[in-house]
């Protein structure tokens, strides 16, 4: 597979610039030659590894978006966006309505009327105008919108597809290149987001998640039980590298995870909303938070505190995996609570795990505009994020910055996706500069709650052989980062990151991630017995997300409003002491893990691996900002760390 060259940072989605003559329909038969201008980021990612197997049926059906720029240009939004986000600017945390950002930014009817003619000129059709004019529904031949976009329209297989995309770049006429942003559907790669819940099949009415239950013994507290004995705590266990290792922990609940990270704030969250993200809804999560909740001190739902908004119908595609997005729905919720137990928490649902569903649920809630912080634990890999829908994406991102709503996504879970991908690379959409990618660390809590020590989450797994060795099986996960070959190094990075990288730098924070010192969640599963609620630790950085977004939300709380996009007051406060540099060994290597075989109790055995810490591929830590962890953990200055000086505007 090829890196795809970096294409976009913040620069206008539609490059004027390149300008290429075509011939379009004139009057009495006659053609003549037509300006065009080039769509900028338009070609497929994936056409350096693709194999072409034919042209496309010139009679087929296309169904696109036609997807519409801001009024004054994407340039005008990025500043407003800027102007808006960055500390010591005059309009710092001077927010906007949906209503007011329409009028401002959103396309006008005159423009939607100019694109409708130009498409029916081409023979294409437009069947819907979304309702702020965003995005046009468009239907029509292949052949018609090979000459509606100057392109081929080819047959490719490529990662396990074959699929009908263009061939290169797609081009319009210059008379109304300044108001199209992009075009989604030519291709018809299916590009699936994933999430690190535990992998479910996909049914009509989805079943709980498979059950799974943590082996004892574990620790309550990092380093309380001595690994020197397996399970019977008779057989012995050889040390690591000359070391005992302890016991990962059971899994910290929202108690220790509040003391390690907020110390004794009498911040709660109060009159913050978080949103949570995902697609499919499980049909427990009420009474699955409730118990959980009540069983670990984190303080009941008040009514009204755990909303879920309105959602389409789902379509349970086998790739989306409903059944094992419900252990994702519930840590996500269960640690937004954690660590903020009176902040509301709206849940928002997406048709599937494809891109255009996800961009529209995203959509929905800038429209809404209900919530503050919205955290997000799905993504993929930059190289199998489709050209057309990163415009459409960003442009969510601009109008909730505008709006006061600041958008986090998980890192991912794959280190530097080398051993997943064959390729170096970031993953999107938390590589985009208008949103927070949320890193890992491995995460140590002692006895009294305090954050005794923590390190980079990145893991190479040793799994006991039968001659009580400590054998190494390999890199097994760790927190995503590097730098993006989709986007440009933001200004607000400037000074802080390396300045010889050039692409966006990922991630900006970090919280606790590693799954060997994660946190306890509670959801009904499906045990042999049925259907019943239980506990099980889990991490990654889907965990690391929702921990910063309730920790964020008691900052909003001391604020007294909206921060927006948190990049760059993030950033400006790098060397503050508010974040955590994250940098050094660990004062021990690893910590011993036990688990059932079959998942679930002690009738096809145990297992006992060493995980060992600070081992995240090729990225690594550094003092100052690093590929791993950002500019650090947010510590209990971050929450305090913004003057109320300001409110935005009513909602």
């Amino acid at each position: 597979m090829s890196r795809r060259a970096i294409l976009r940072g913040v620069t206008c989605a539609v490059a004027a610039s390149g300008l290429v003559l075509g011939a379009t329909a004139g009057t009495a038969g006659a053609t003549q030659p037509q300006a065009r201008a080039m769509l900028a980021d338009s070609a497929p990612a994936w056409m350096a590894h693709a194999k072409n197997v034919g042209k496309a049926d010139n009679a087929g059906t296309v169904n696109l978006r036609v997807y519409l720029a801001p009024q004054g240009g994407v340039a005008r939004l990025q500043a407003a966006v800027a102007a808006v986000s960055t500390p010591g600017s005059p309009s710092y945390r001077h927010f906007i309505t949906p209503a007011q950002y329409n009028a401002t930014y959103g396309p006008t009817t005159a423009e939607v009327n100019s694109v409708t003619s130009w498409l029916a000129s081409s023979g294409l059709k437009v069947t819907g105008v979304e309702a702020a004019h965003q995005y046009l529904s468009v239907r029509g031949t292949v052949a018609a919108a090979q000459a509606a976009f100057g392109t081929s329209v080819q047959r490719f297989t490529h990662d396990g597809q074959t699929v009908q995309a263009p061939s290169g770049a797609l081009s319009v006429p210059v008379s109304v290149a300044g108001q199209v942003l992009t075009v989604t559907g030519l291709d018809t790669t299916k590009h699936a987001n994933t999430v690190s819940a535990p992998a479910a099949p996909a049914a009509p009415t989805p079943p709980p998640p498979a059950g799974f239950a943590n082996a004892r013994p574990c620790s309550i507290f990092y380093g309380q039980i001595q690994a020197k004995f397996q399970a019977d705590f008779t057989t012995p266990l050889p040390k690591f590298n000359g070391k005992t290792l302890a016991y990962a922990p059971c899994g910290y609940t929202g108690p220790q995870l509040r003391a390690a990270y907020e110390g004794n704030t009498s911040l709660d969250g109060s009159g913050v909303t978080v949103a949570t993200t995902l697609w499919f809804a499980s049909p427990t999560i009420a009474s699955d938070t409730a118990t959980y909740t009540n069983n670990h001190g984190d303080g009941s739902y008040a009514p009204g505190q755990l909303t879920q908004a309105p959602h389409p119908a789902f379509n349970f595609d086998p790739g989306c995996d409903p059944s094992g997005v419900a252990s994702e729905e519930a840590l996500d919720i269960e640690a937004v609570h954690a660590m903020a137990p009176a902040a509301k928490i709206r849940y928002y649902a997406g048709k599937d795990c494809f891109d255009t569903s996800l961009s529209d649920m995203l959509g929905k809630i800038v429209k809404e505009n209900k919530v503050q912080l919205v955290t997000n634990s799905w993504g993929s890999v930059e190289e199998g994020a489709s050209a057309g829908i990163i415009p459409a994406y960003e442009q969510v991102f601009m109008q909730g910055a505008l709006q006061g709503i600041g958008f986090m996504f998980s890192s991912g879970d794959n280190g530097d996706e080398l051993a997943n991908t064959g390729l170096k690379q970031a993953d999107f959409p938390t590589s985009d500069p208008f949103v927070t990618a949320v890193g890992g660390t491995s995460t140590a809590i002692g006895v009294d709650g305090s954050l005794t020590w923590q390190t980079g989450w990145g893991v190479n797994r040793f799994g006991l052989t039968s001659s009580n060795t400590w054998a190494p099986t390999g890199f097994l996960y760790g927190a995503g980062g590097g730098f993006s070959a989709l986007f440009n190094r933001p200004a607000y990075q400037n000074g802080v990151v390396p300045p010889s990288s050039v692409g966006r730098a990922v991630p900006d924070v970090a919280m606790d991630a590693d799954p060997t010192t994660g946190m306890l969640i509670g959801l009904t599963q499906s045990f042999p017995s049925g259907p019943a609620y239980g506990e099980f630790r889990i991490g990654g950085t889907s965990l690391a997300s929702p921990l910063f977004a309730g920790m964020t939300a008691l900052a909003l709380q001391n604020a007294g409003g909206s921060i927006g996009l948190l990049n760059p007051t993030i950033y400006s406060q790098a060397t503050a002491g508010t974040f955590t540099d994250v940098a050094g060994t660990p004062p021990t290597p690893g910590a011993v893990r036990i688990d059932f075989a079959n998942g679930l109790d002690t009738s096809a055995g145990l297992l006992y691996s060493v995980r060992q810490f600070n081992q995240d591929s090729s990225l690594s830590l550094a003092p100052g900002w690093d590929t791993v962890t950002g500019i650090g953990t947010p510590n209990a200055g971050w929450l305090t760390s913004i003057t109320p000086a300001v409110k935005p505007a009513k909602k």
